[in-house]
């Protein structure tokens, strides 16, 4: 079966028109320098490299691989960084990945518990973490691909002013207007970026953007503290916080649906969230968008389990793909083992840009009901996402060089008979005594 489905792609790829399928990475910034990715740089042929010029008329000068959102410029990751981490960066996530397998020593899990309590060596975690992102999440999704190219847009970090508010002599129920006011203005700026964005891909023509970033609740918690505090002059109680949190989050959700309708040509691939929770009941966002040309991601280990730290819900996560132990490319030419629901993530990405790769004609939601009715359903995930199973990507890549000589129901329903599930691996279990993974990266900067 391997050979024909090999053979089926090949024959497919051979005879269409149209491969190249451009990825929009939504991240922290490309090395598009980097020899992993390099070959598959996007590079904007109507602009001409470093003259200062807005050659293409887009509004965005020297747009070469893409833009920088998050400074307004063409630089799509700043250099400056390299280099300045400490070993023990690095360190973290080799002794990270072998906890949560149960392969660490004593002597690694006593020096990863004291390095969590360490705040200044979590804020040097964070900024590597965030200097490496899209990279990492880079070098996932452009493996193995024909033609497609990856088109770069640092988004993170977004510099947001959280709104201050000082008249302590305001009613109380005023006050909470003005905390829900501000919060959703707050929500509403965020997404204003995020739908410039999403015209910006759209008219560079991306099929697939891969968005492993967000704000779950745990972080819609710390940005409402703020907010709250700065117009109550006090703490919040956790019943306030909880209730101001979840309007946070559902106004981001309901204010992202611009960011869906800027791109409307394009699937949107968002990481479900690292914090362990169920989206359903706690939002996160972007990931719970819920469009037709948007899918959720939660993360295993391998095929065998749900990822401890992986968010899930059976309502709002669509798929499950691997995200634990994943060995991929770093700015310098380098590669590092990340875990995390931003590497399950660019994996669905890659298969949908597979599936462009065969079939160009295809709409987002096509692509999305290949991706999801095609699964290997597994035990484990019934009850935690839509479609109850992991992206299996043969199967999905032998349905999608169906659909360009049958419908799409035939195709999914002979790729379900002629491709079995892609097995698992005995004896793997993670281990949940010890997980720390960054959350997802935010957009909000506090």
């Amino acid at each position: 079966m391997p050979g024909k489905i090999f053979l089926s792609v090949v024959l497919a790829l051979f005879f269409n028109l149209s491969l190249a399928s451009t990825i929009a990475i939504i991240d922290s910034g490309v090395d598009m320098k980097h020899r992993a990715i390099a070959p598959f740089a996007w590079v904007n042929q109507e602009e001409i490299p470093d003259n200062n010029r807005d050659d293409d008329k887009n509004g965005y000068e020297d747009d070469i691989h893409g833009w920088n959102f998050a400074e307004n410029n063409h630089e799509v990751i700043d250099y400056k960084y390299l280099g300045t981490f400490s070993p023990d960066t690095y360190r973290f996530f080799d002794v990270q990945y072998k906890a949560m397998i149960g392969q660490a020593t004593e002597e690694e899990l006593a020096w990863i518990r004291e390095k969590v309590k360490d705040q200044d060596f979590i804020r040097e975690l964070s900024t590597f973490g965030n200097f490496i992102h899209g990279t990492h999440v880079s070098g996932i999704a452009i493996r193995d691909l024909q033609d497609s190219k990856i088109l770069a847009i640092k988004l993170l970090p977004t510099e947001v002013s959280l709104p201050k508010y000082n008249d302590k002599n305001a009613t109380k129920d005023f006050r909470m207007t003005l905390v829900k006011s501000a919060l959703k203005e707050l929500a509403a700026q965020q997404m204003n970026l995020m739908e410039e964005i999403s015209i910006y891909i759209d008219g560079h023509g991306a099929k697939v953007a891969n968005g492993s970033f967000g704000t779950g609740y745990a972080q819609a918690k710390k940005i409402s503290a703020i907010v709250f505090k700065g117009i109550f002059w006090r703490d919040a109680t956790e019943e306030e916080l909880h209730e101001i949190s979840i309007h946070f989050l559902n106004s981001l959700i309901s204010e992202g649906q611009r960011m869906l309708g800027g791109a409307s040509g394009t699937l949107f691939v968002f990481a479900a969230g690292n914090d362990g929770t169920n989206n359903d009941e706690y939002p996160t966002s972007p990931a719970n968008l819920g469009g037709t040309n948007s899918i959720s991601v939660a993360a295993t280990h391998k095929r065998n389990s749900l990822a401890s730290f992986s968010n899930f819900g059976v309502e709002t996560v669509d798929v499950a793909a691997p995200g634990l132990g994943i060995n991929s490319s770093i700015p310098g030419d380098e590669y590092l083992v990340v875990s995390g629901t931003s590497q399950a993530a660019p994996y669905v990405a890659n298969v949908a840009s597979k599936i462009n790769e065969i079939n160009s004609g295809l709409e987002p939601a096509q692509v999305k009901k290949i991706l999801m009715d095609t699964v290997d359903k597994k035990d484990f995930l019934k009850g935690k996402v839509k479609s109850g199973g992991i992206v299996n990507s043969d199967r999905a890549l032998y349905a999608a060089n169906l659909t360009r000589s049958g419908t799409l129901e035939q195709a999914i329903g002979m790729a379900i008979k002629d491709v079995t599930d892609i097995p698992v691996e005995k004896g793997i279990n993670t281990i949940p005594e010890f997980v720390f993974t960054l959350p997802l990266q935010s957009g909000f900067a506090f």
